[in-house]
């Protein structure tokens, strides 16, 4: 009796010391697939004594600005020319932890199936964000309705256009209401996370995708201060473990594509 007594002891000590030592990390995520696959490693870094804490943003902006004033130790959302952009406009020095994944950016539409189909005056909607934006546009350029006077410009906007033959009205919104409004234009780039929170399936539905050669791979964020910590590289390490190539594999089915 004495022993078990014992035993029961030790093992609530046991269970008290890592509730102590456990260590939070609290990241900032778009819901899909970022909160997703955070959600997925919780149990493994719970393991290793850190107890991962996942807030969930619709927006671009506060993710960043929240990690910036240490409201939170990280983001997982946004790809690194997003990154660039974001620090030379706020003045922000965040820093990039690890590439995660890539989600191929596309074109989709309610009212044609095919890019071919575009009629003269058609409203295209892009996202009104710099990276994104120009993103869109180098797209666009691919599928061959449109030039761009700098065809490799990553930050291109509807003013650098220099050829547009369809003579397409482009509409600049936010990369979260596209799907949204998709019904309201004839053609809309949307985010592959916007996308998938809307039910579009990337590999079916888009008109036009990018390929695996895409540059834009999602990143886990952190600040100077922080990202060399314990708990953000076991964070790191659990981000591209095979256990999380496999995830993202089988529940994404290619629209969610790992970068390692």
């Amino acid at each position: 009796m004495k022993l078990k007594q014992t035993l029961a002891a030790l093992a609530a000590a046991a269970t008290f010391s890592t509730a102590v030592t456990a260590e939070t990390l609290s990241v900032a995520a778009t819901p899909v697939p970022h909160a997703e696959i955070l959600e997925f490693v919780k149990p493994q870094l719970a393991e290793q004594g850190v107890e991962l804490e996942v807030k969930v943003f619709t927006d671009y902006i506060q993710p960043n600005i929240q990690v910036d004033q240490k409201g939170m130790d990280a983001n997982f959302f946004q790809h690194q020319p997003y990154l660039d952009e974001f620090n030379d406009g706020r003045g922000t020095n965040l820093v990039t932890v690890t590439g995660v994944h890539v989600e191929p950016f596309g074109a989709y539409s309610s009212k044609i199936d095919s890019l071919d189909e575009l009629q003269e005056g058609a409203v295209v909607a892009i996202p009104n964000d710099p990276t994104n934006g120009g993103r869109a546009l180098l797209l666009l350029q691919k599928a061959g309705l449109i030039t761009l006077e700098d065809e490799s410009k990553i930050t291109a906007t509807p003013r650098d256009i220099a050829d547009n033959p369809k003579d397409l009205d482009f509409k600049e919104l936010e990369a979260a209401t596209l799907p949204r409004i998709l019904n309201q234009v004839d053609v809309a780039l949307i985010n592959t996370n916007y996308a998938l929170e809307a039910g579009l399936n990337p590999s079916e539905d888009a008109l036009i995708i990018e390929g695996s050669e895409s540059p834009y791979v999602n990143i886990l964020v952190a600040r100077p201060d922080n990202k060399d910590s314990d708990a953000m590289q076991k964070l790191a390490a659990a981000l591209k473990s095979d256990a999380v190539k496999e995830f993202i594999l089988e529940k994404y089915e290619g629209a969610v594509v790992p970068a390692f």
